[in-house]
């Protein structure tokens, strides 16, 4: 296990310095948020489905924001991946929403966030930390997230 002068050092990314931080509270009573790089379905957009060949027209450009109450249909056709050797018939390996649910029902965490939100894979690392990590940031800290989930495909 990482020391606490490990877990709280600063990383950098490309010259961009980020702490992490260690939680305040037990996760089953931390509020937790997901963060994700899946797109929604876009009907009309040609194949999105499991195993589909990259398709750079249901990319989506800003950060978006969904209601964790509710069930959402987000795929991945957008991003590059190893198509060869994963199949991506498991929407849950990048949008782990009804995990989280049950988490939170079992008391392993103590709820999920009331929103989760997409974030942007097409953008440059300056417009990524710029612009997107700080509209992400603000909609999580707006939404009292304890820590966040960050599915990344």
């Amino acid at each position: 296990m990482p020391s606490k002068r490990h877990r709280s050092s600063p990383s950098s990314i490309r010259g961009h310095r980020f702490v992490f931080a260690p939680l305040t509270k037990p996760l089953r009573e931390s509020r937790i948020g997901l963060v994700t790089t899946a797109a929604p379905y876009q009907p009309g957009k040609g194949d999105q489905g499991p195993g589909a060949a990259y398709n750079a027209a249901t990319k989506f450009y800003t950060v978006y924001s969904g209601d964790s109450a509710a069930d959402h249909d987000l795929r991945i056709a957008h991003v590059g991946y190893d198509r060869t050797h994963t199949t991506a018939e498991d929407s849950n390996t990048w949008f782990p929403l009804a995990q989280l649910r049950r988490a939170a029902a079992a008391g392993l965490i103590g709820e999920v966030a009331p929103r989760f939100h997409g974030m942007p894979t097409n953008r440059s690392h300056r417009t990524t930390i710029d612009t997107d990590c700080r509209e992400l940031l603000a909609r999580v800290r707006e939404d009292k997230a304890d820590a966040v989930l960050l599915v990344a495909v």
